[in-house]
């Protein structure tokens, strides 16, 4: 069984200067998941590094949630692709070693 990690909602608000609206609508777009713990709201640490790049958006790009969203998808997409690119790459390579 997999134990998980959690930070409450409040301290990464307060040490990320966010608003828990914000980290609220984040949710509600569905880029981030917000769990509860012991009565308190969390996030899983292994979606802090996530988390932290779209509050980076909003915060030095002064991007709207609506444009959060856009973003967070084409880099998810773009992500995929790379990794496409990279299995076709090797698989290419192993016909071009067979020859």
């Amino acid at each position: 069984m997999e134990t998980q990690e959690f930070i409450p909602l409040n301290v990464l608000c307060s040490q990320y200067g966010v608003e828990m609206s914000f980290v609220s609508s984040l949710q509600q777009f569905g880029l981030i998941e917000i769990v509860t713990v012991n009565e308190a709201e969390c996030i899983p640490v292994n979606q802090l590094k996530e988390t932290e790049k779209l509050i980076r958006l909003h915060d030095e790009l002064e991007i709207n949630l609506q444009g959060i969203d856009v973003v967070s998808h084409m880099l998810h997409r773009m992500q995929e692709m790379q990794n496409e690119i990279l299995m076709l790459q090797n698989r290419l390579l192993l016909y071009e070693d067979n020859e």
